[in-house]
């Protein structure tokens, strides 16, 4: 009987996937090589690779971090942002209703 060891899970940081992916466009390194640099798997490489030249062309790859630091701290940003937009109309709302029920400040 053989036992199945699963490969221990390596997380990358976005950094790390954007210099691979980097090597792998800009320097000419073959899949191969950075799966041997990293350690990480075929498929992985294919989408880092595929995901950097996406965004090189201006893409937005829906449901992925951006690889590209500006992109995710504009990412960071915009959420904020939303956020910051969505309390101000809920204290819009709050305000109006604090005004219609008191009326000494009609």
């Amino acid at each position: 009987m053989t036992s199945k060891v699963r490969k221990t899970r390596i997380n990358f940081t976005p950094a790390q996937k954007s210099e691979y992916a980097k090597l792998m466009v800009e320097e000419n390194y073959s899949n191969k090589q950075i799966m041997a640099l990293s350690g990480a798997g075929p498929t992985a490489v294919t989408r880092w690779k595929r995901q950097y030249i996406a965004e090189q062309g201006g893409e937005e790859v829906l449901g992925k971090i951006p690889l590209d630091a500006d992109k995710r701290r504009i990412k960071e940003l915009e959420a904020k942002l939303a956020e910051s937009q969505e309390d101000v109309r809920l204290l819009k709302k709050a305000t109006a209703l604090f005004i219609r029920d008191n009326p000494a400040l009609r």
